[in-house]
């Protein structure tokens, strides 16, 4: 499913997001506690050389409206589709309640790496309105899969109680993402920019990139 099971506790970044919406929203008439609805994290895969072969590598990168993976979360994966039949190559964003996997979307192609040196960009986004939480993969750009995401292929969405995101913690992403085979192949995995916005449309953006491979000291 993802590459560790590690539990992070709230760390000092989420509450860096939360007291910035605080802080925009104490402007407003009422200062109330900020509603987060839709989270948006900019990721980087940069690869040196691949392996087509043993279609490596293959990586995972974890989105989660809690502070863990117990409950709902999701998962993309790249160059590698493990639900629910073992397909090399693609990108699958998968849907999960702990380890129970609830649903999965596919890009419609099984593409391999094999591009030195690629770049692959995207966007994981998470957003809950209406008794509903959706999952999408926006904006992507690799010269394996070419731009994908932000077509509804890359969409999972579930009935939920939550109606706010505030439980959100980057470290859970950063925890639980990385390179789950061939990591020699990756130069990096880097979450770039994360943008949080508020019920009322204010949108605060950490742009402190993020190194999750390799990993840091």
């Amino acid at each position: 499913m993802c590459l560790s099971a590690i539990r992070m506790r709230r760390g000092p970044l989420q509450w860096l997001l939360v007291l910035g919406l605080l802080a925009v929203s104490a402007g407003t008439a009422q200062a109330e506690t900020p509603q987060i609805v839709r989270v948006e994290e900019d990721w980087e895969l940069v690869v040196n050389t691949p392996e087509p072969q043993s279609f490596a590598p293959q990586v995972s990168c974890v989105m989660s409206p809690r502070g863990d993976i117990d409950g709902l979360h999701a998962a993309l994966e790249l160059n590698v589709q493990s639900l629910l039949t073992f397909l090399a190559g693609g990108v699958q964003l998968q849907l999960w309640h702990g380890e129970t996997p609830l649903n999965d979307r596919k890009f419609p192609s099984d593409s391999v790496m094999s591009q030195p040196g690629e770049t692959v960009t995207w966007t994981q986004t998470m957003q809950v309105a209406n008794g509903v939480i959706t999952f999408e993969v926006i904006n992507g750009s690799s010269q394996t899969w070419g731009n994908f995401g932000g077509q509804g292929y890359l969409k999972v969405f579930l009935n939920t109680d939550l109606s706010n995101l505030n439980g959100y913690d980057p470290a859970v992403s950063v925890a639980n993402s990385g390179i789950n085979y061939a990591a020699n192949r990756v130069d990096s995995l880097i979450l770039k920019k994360i943008r949080v916005y508020d019920s009322n449309g204010n949108v605060v953006e950490h742009s402190t990139p993020i190194v999750v491979h390799p990993p840091q000291q």
